[in-house]
């Protein structure tokens, strides 16, 4: 068995703040996403990504949602690192799912071209 830090698991809220606007919130297995993913700050985020995985990674949840109702605003750099965020959390096993995706966060990704790319992690996704 390996060792997993229990103080870790015992955090049900961790707030990573991202640039100006750009949040993540886990509670448990759910991550909320909140505020502009703009190129603003993306470049900045990578780790506070890195860190939301290992804690679904530790108290080993094989599934996790992603809940886009704060999403204010998203940009091709945005749609970007989200679908890496999804590959990687795949990638450790971790199947994502996204919630509550706003109608203009469906615009961004139809507009943008992510529609493919979001169409495993969001069933009801208009392509």
């Amino acid at each position: 068995m390996r060792n997993v830090n229990t103080k870790l698991m015992s955090v049900d809220y961790s707030r990573w703040k991202w640039g100006a606007n750009m949040t993540v919130r886990m509670v448990g297995t759910v991550a909320h996403l909140e505020g502009d993913w703009t190129m603003t700050g993306v470049a900045e985020n990578i780790e506070s990504l890195v860190l939301s995985l290992n804690q679904i990674e530790a108290i080993g949840e094989k599934s996790f949602q992603i809940n886009c109702e704060q999403i204010e605003e998203a940009d091709t750099s945005g749609l970007q690192l989200l679908n890496v965020w999804v590959e990687c959390a795949r990638l450790r096993g971790i199947e994502p799912q996204l919630v509550n995706v706003t109608d203009g966060m469906l615009r961004s990704i139809n507009e943008l071209g992510f529609s493919q790319l979001f169409s495993d992690t969001y069933p009801d996704l208009p392509c």
